[in-house]
């Protein structure tokens, strides 16, 4: 008797194990991405005024973007990749810890998020990036590519570091990098074993390896989402120059809540 319930316990924990799997690998692109598209007539909602603009791609595919700009002296430009989920609309509010330092910014969503078109895809993502960058220059005369600061965050680290490996910028700044998406999925996980290779990377780690600029990471010490034990893989890539800034209790979406980084911001966009 013992025994056949306990080859009914094992079958079970099989089965479940085995359709986590199949569930995982079929709906990798959801679960990494997360995206929440807007109707193209929806009408962002902030506290400070803003311009919108649509890039147009290669492929045929439209990038929604906002630009929110400083009161101050305009010092120059940050370009902020956001993370995974949701649209501009929640990703907005952050422009104020840019803005009230004197910096315009402009934060694309990407594409299949928000008033994006298309699908979200890594690859599309890198050159998504490197065609807004060159938008940029070519529309606005009062930027300059050595006044500009590349800004990721999360998922957006990897488009941000990609991006840097490959263009002019003052510096960069990641909030909340991972190593790769495979690292960090077996970091979360480790009493699984996935059989594939996910259709994803994002490597942080190779990237970061061939940026010329001044690097800036914060991580959290209570980030749940992106565990220390994957972002502070990144350190021994830095250069001796660069700073990887611990926020200790920070997690994963309230950094900009804790005083040593807002404080950070300020030496660093100074």
């Amino acid at each position: 008797m013992k025994n056949k319930i306990f080859k009914k316990m094992i079958l079970w924990i099989a089965s479940i194990y085995v359709l986590i799997i199949i569930g995982t690998y079929t709906f990798q692109k959801y679960i990494i991405f997360q995206p929440d598209s807007l109707a193209p007539d929806y009408e962002f909602v902030f506290e400070k005024p803003y311009k919108e603009f649509f890039i147009n791609t290669t492929d045929g595919t439209s990038l929604n973007a906002l630009l929110f700009q400083t009161n101050l002296p305009c010092k120059g430009l940050v370009i902020y990749f956001h993370g995974n989920a949701d649209n501009l609309q929640r990703w907005g509010k952050f422009q104020s810890d840019f803005t009230s330092r004197g910096y315009d910014i402009l934060m694309p969503d990407f594409r299949g998020f928000g008033k994006s078109t298309g699908q979200p895809d890594e690859m599309k993502f890198y050159e998504d990036a490197q065609l807004i960058y060159d938008w940029v220059f070519e529309n606005f005369e009062k930027y300059k590519k050595s006044d500009t600061i590349i800004y990721g965050r999360s998922l957006g680290c990897a488009v941000a570091s990609k991006l840097a490996t490959k263009v002019e910028a003052q510096k960069i700044i990641l909030e909340t990098p991972f190593k790769n998406l495979g690292n960090l999925i077996k970091t979360n996980s480790q009493i699984l074993y996935f059989p594939f290779d996910f259709k994803y990377n994002f490597p942080n780690d190779k990237h970061l390896m061939k940026i010329q600029q001044p690097i800036y990471i914060f991580v959290g010490t209570k980030d749940w989402v992106v565990p220390n034990k994957s972002s502070e893989q990144l350190q021994p890539l830095l250069k001796p120059s660069d700073q990887y800034i611990e926020i200790e209790g920070g997690g994963h979406k309230n950094l900009n809540t804790f005083k040593k980084y807002q404080q950070m911001l300020d030496v660093i966009l100074n």
